[in-house]
């Protein structure tokens, strides 16, 4: 299941794209659900471990990948911190409701991330589940609500 801290409430990586930068491993860039997702959030094609093509800027390492597809392969292999979601744009959203489907998985978010379908998240802040979008907007407005009241 995913769950969401909303501004606040636990610690976080704050500079998770940096971190990734030192820790990844081949390995990682090699399994075909990475393979996947490099592709659709940032239309490049993974060659090799060491050799993904980009569209735009031709042949780059691991290292140039985008923040957002960073932070997701560090929620996927890495347990070691919470991850903050709020470097990922909406292209991720659904890349990590995948992942949470296969682990627990809490991260730290700051902005409405646009989450589609039916979904299980909880807001940690209330302890609240919401299963849609509404429902998940709703929450994240009431958590919202209980930081500025203390």
């Amino acid at each position: 299941m995913l769950k969401i801290w909303y501004y606040g409430g636990v610690s976080y990586m704050k500079d998770a794209p940096s971190y990734f930068d030192n820790v990844y491993e081949d390995e990682w860039i090699e399994d075909p659900f990475v393979r996947e997702m490099i592709q659709d959030v940032d239309s490049s094609a993974v060659l090799n471990a060491h050799i993904i093509e980009s569209p735009v800027l031709g042949p780059i390492t691991p290292k140039e990948l985008s923040g957002g597809v960073k932070v997701l392969i560090l929620m996927l292999k890495d347990d070691s911190f919470v991850y903050n979601l709020s470097n990922c744009g909406n292209n991720c959203a659904k890349w990590v409701l995948k992942i949470a489907e296969h682990k627990d998985l809490t991260v730290y978010l700051q902005h409405m991330i646009r989450f589609e379908g039916e979904f299980d998240i909880q807001i940690m802040n209330t302890g609240k589940i919401v299963h849609n979008r509404k429902e998940y907007v709703l929450g994240l407005i009431e958590a919202e609500r209980l930081m500025d009241e203390r």
